[in-house]
């Protein structure tokens, strides 16, 4: 299926943390893949937080007048809000733990986060961007296009 031309700038850093994710996954029980793996999951999270407040704020409020209507919405924007607060703390968690240099960073933790990050992207494409595609107007759509970064867009779908 072809997401909406407005969803794929979003879509198109998905498909990135799916690679980190799948990757990441795989991770070896050493110091430099537990080093790479960190460097590109965090640099990943850092990169998404102009995105999560797309989905957090554009999204959510295009979606939560339908809440109401669909028990479904309203399930998937919970699950979405939890799946964020997850994702923040333990990115936090392990931070927090790199900083305090207490201890070096797990090979257990690369792979929890791994797949936080894995499964999150397959939920929102499987299941928020579908009902984003339902739900939002063209106007709804275009506002979220327009909030996502020039970076990431493709030259041909400017406007």
């Amino acid at each position: 299926m072809k997401r909406a031309h407005q969803l794929q700038p979003l879509s198109r850093q998905h498909h990135l943390g799916l690679n980190l994710g799948y990757h990441a996954k795989e991770c070896a029980d050493n110091p430099q893949d537990i080093a790479k793996h960190w460097q590109a999951l965090s640099d990943y999270m850092h990169n998404m937080r102009h995105h999560f407040s797309i989905e957090d704020n554009l999204i959510v409020k295009s979606l939560a007048p339908h809440q109401t209507t669909d028990p479904q919405v309203a399930a998937v924007l919970t699950t979405m809000a939890q799946q964020h607060q997850a994702l923040n703390q333990l990115m936090a968690q392990i931070q927090a733990v790199q900083d305090a240099n207490s201890s070096a960073i797990t090979v257990s933790q690369i792979k929890e986060f791994a797949n936080l990050i894995y499964d999150h992207v397959r939920f929102e494409e499987r299941e928020l961007f579908p009902m984003v595609e339902q739900y939002l107007t063209e106007d709804e759509l275009n506002a979220i296009y327009e909030a996502s970064p020039d970076n990431i867009k493709h030259l041909d779908e400017q406007r």
